[in-house]
């Protein structure tokens, strides 16, 4: 099985109203549709919007569904030139740029009791949604780090700090959330985000403008990323 998880109803209704043989099972609040996607069975789940939320959603689908892979689905703000609106940003790495236990001498974005910053994702899923990417349209991609925390990114200052510290390509609010608990159960994990704004002081106008069309461009990736495995 599959799981496939976005922070909001938009970034999975998609893939959502494409399940065959559809089921529904509320936990903990969160819903999660289970059904047959090109022939393979997935479950999905919308997750809601920050790391708390993202980590409940991801463990209880682990333990309740036993999915083999996580691919995680949605919009982010870029953190290079490279990648503009629409644009497809492939995770290779997931940091939380707003974990710092730097007082007591660890690295920015130290993960204590992993011991590590950047959380590994799964090679075959880089792989899958990086050739994904050339079946949706001429979208600019580009694997790198993508940094999670507990804000919304919408100033050059903290968007800068993000860059210099952890090298990052993207932001949002879950991914890296996700990444740790797949990676403390040892499941696989991947992560697509497509650009929705440009974290910057007008990332606010932007993500409302383009948050559709950067949902629908992630969604069409990982739907294709089924149909290949």
């Amino acid at each position: 099985m599959v799981g496939i998880i976005g922070a909001m109803g938009i970034e999975v209704e998609q893939i959502k109203a494409s399940l065959k043989n559809k089921e529904t099972i509320k936990i903990s609040g969160i819903e999660f549709y289970t059904g047959v996607l090109s022939g393979k069975d997935v479950v999905v789940a919308a997750c809601g919007i920050g790391k708390v939320a993202a980590a409940v959603c991801a463990q209880t689908m682990i333990l309740k569904f036993g999915p083999e892979l996580i691919i995680n689905t949605g919009v982010g703000g870029t953190l290079t030139d490279r990648l503009g609106v629409g644009d497809i940003a492939v995770a290779d790495f997931t940091v939380q740029h707003d974990m710092d236990t730097s007082p007591l001498g660890d690295p920015l974005g130290l993960i204590s009791g992993l011991n590590i910053v950047k959380i590994p994702c799964s090679t075959a899923a880089i792989k899958l949604l990086s050739e994904s990417i050339a079946k949706v349209g001429s979208l600019k991609s580009v694997v790198g780090t993508i940094a999670s925390g507990d804000q919304f990114v919408n100033g050059r200052e903290r968007k800068e700090f993000i860059i210099k510290n952890f090298g990052a390509v993207a932001c949002d609010m879950e991914c890296a959330s996700l990444g740790q608990v797949c990676y403390m159960n040892g499941v696989n994990f991947g992560a697509v985000r497509a650009i929705s704004d440009s974290a910057d002081g007008e990332s606010h106008v932007d993500y409302g403008k383009f948050l559709e069309t950067a949902a629908r461009n992630a969604a069409n990736v990982v739907k294709f990323v089924i149909e290949a495995l």
